[in-house]
């Protein structure tokens, strides 16, 4: 519930400001990501360093809102438990490195 509920602040709030992941920091979203071993699973599916998942052509995250949704399918698969403010910041590292929302 407490996901449903960050996630309908979030994409409020996302409609309103211009930036996605307003409230992220791109380095503890770096951390956080090395910290997880969150390319695990992509070296195992996409092989190399895992990176190709996000820059493949058919990848999923097409807006900030789908990589909010890809977050909780990943992080719920992985067993981690990710805060509002992890999201933001997994967003803003993600966002910053890869995706380039506006």
């Amino acid at each position: 519930m407490k996901r449903i509920a960050a996630l309908t602040l979030f994409l409020a709030a996302g409609s309103v400001l211009a930036a996605p992941f307003p409230a992220g920091d791109a380095q503890a979203g770096k951390k956080l990501f090395e910290q997880n071993k969150c390319n695990r699973c992509h070296v195992d599916m996409m092989g190399g360093d895992g990176s190709a998942i996000f820059t493949r052509p058919n990848h999923k995250v097409t807006s900030p809102e789908k990589m909010v949704q890809q977050m909780h399918t990943c992080s719920g698969g992985a067993g981690i438990s990710l805060s509002a403010q992890d999201e933001q910041n997994l967003g803003a590292y993600l966002n910053q490195r890869y995706y380039k929302f506006k």
